[in-house]
């Protein structure tokens, strides 16, 4: 049995989630110890666990300690599988998590997936769902992944209430990703949403997140606005997707009560404007999402990115951990080149 340390690098709840993908992936039994143990509250929390017992049922995996607070728990997985899974994270623990746990491993099942989940769509410390639908799915579908992504209903903190499915094609073998150079940029969209709240805080994120890009690019942009019959609570958020020759790279803010809509727009304006700048293939937070399906694809893969994040840099070692590739990393002007080989 493969034994981990949870409290490794960024130590928190991906390093837990990437853990048990590639268990799965790889048929290997593991244990973590010290779960998320530099949080301030230490241990599994409710997203952790359901993001857990989901990739067990997809592999038929027999688990110990997986129930909330725990710092240790084990993972013996079985054999992989496609099929239809129910997940009820029962807060509003960020669906994009646990997705970002059971899609990896529904990729390497090689067979037809449908995933339906209820929790947060957009919540803090996570990447929304307009991210996951317009910058990573775009992202794995240029190594051959066809996937389609419904939203239902939008879920906020501390109601959740969300409803997300996602039905996955069977793939075989996903193709390298060998992305080095961004080429031009076509088109920058921007997504703002607001539910049960007034309109123009969505229109101020736009226009704020406008201000701070690059002046010269075409600019589309869409506003929303959701009732109570399609979300959950009031909340809201702004993604950014800038589309180029060869990739697509995003930027994304949640709302949050107390911060203002201008404020949350000239972020991921500003973080945008930042991997343009760079030259990057993959924004930073793409870049440690997409380490594992490079690690499943056939051939080496290459990315440019800003810089790499502890994120990343945790999701290297686990890789690595498991044999699951050789990473080679470069410091170049203002950005990081990275390969993985064989």
């Amino acid at each position: 049995m493969l034994e981990i340390d949870g409290a490794h690098g960024e130590g928190g709840g991906q390093l837990v989630r990437t853990a048990v993908a590639l268990a799965a992936i790889r048929g290997a039994p593991i244990r973590i110890r010290h779960v998320r143990a530099g949080r301030r509250n230490p241990g599994l929390a409710p997203q952790h666990v359901a993001a857990v017992r989901a990739v067990a049922s997809m592999c038929d995996a027999g688990c110990e300690g997986v129930e909330p607070h725990s710092t240790t728990f084990a993972f013996s997985p079985r054999r992989l599988r496609g099929g239809s899974y129910r997940v009820d994270v029962g807060t509003a623990g960020s669906i994009t998590l646990v997705l970002q746990a059971m899609l990896p491993v529904a990729v390497a099942c090689g067979g037809r997936c449908e995933i339906s989940i209820r929790g947060g769509t957009d919540v803090r410390a996570a990447p929304p769902i307009d991210y996951f639908r317009h910058v990573m799915l775009p992202l794995l579908e240029i190594m051959g992944l066809r996937a389609a992504l419904t939203v239902d209903r939008r879920g906020y903190y501390p109601k959740g209430g969300g409803e997300v499915r996602l039905e996955l094609v069977p793939t075989r073998r996903l193709a390298a990703f060998d992305v080095d150079d961004p080429g031009p940029v076509v088109c920058i969209d921007i997504r703002a949403h607001v539910a049960q709240l007034p309109s123009d805080i969505a229109v101020r994120m736009v226009d704020a997140a406008r201000l701070a890009l690059p002046p010269g690019l075409r600019v589309d942009a869409q506003v929303e606005t959701l009732g109570a019959d399609c979300s959950g609570g009031p909340g809201g958020a702004i993604v950014l997707c800038a589309r180029t020759g060869k990739t697509v790279l995003g930027a994304a803010q949640v709302a949050e009560r107390g911060v203002r809509a201008e404020h949350l727009g000239r972020l991921a304006g500003e973080s945008l404007a930042r991997d343009l700048q760079a030259g990057a293939t993959l924004d930073v937070h793409a870049a440690d999402q997409m380490l594992v399906f490079f690690a499943l694809a056939q051939g080496a893969s290459r990315f440019r990115v800003r810089e790499l994040s502890s994120h990343a840099r945790t999701a290297i070692w686990l890789l690595e951990r498991f044999s699951a590739g050789r990473f080679e990393a470069v410091a170049q002007a203002g950005a990081v080149s990275v390969r993985l080989g064989r």
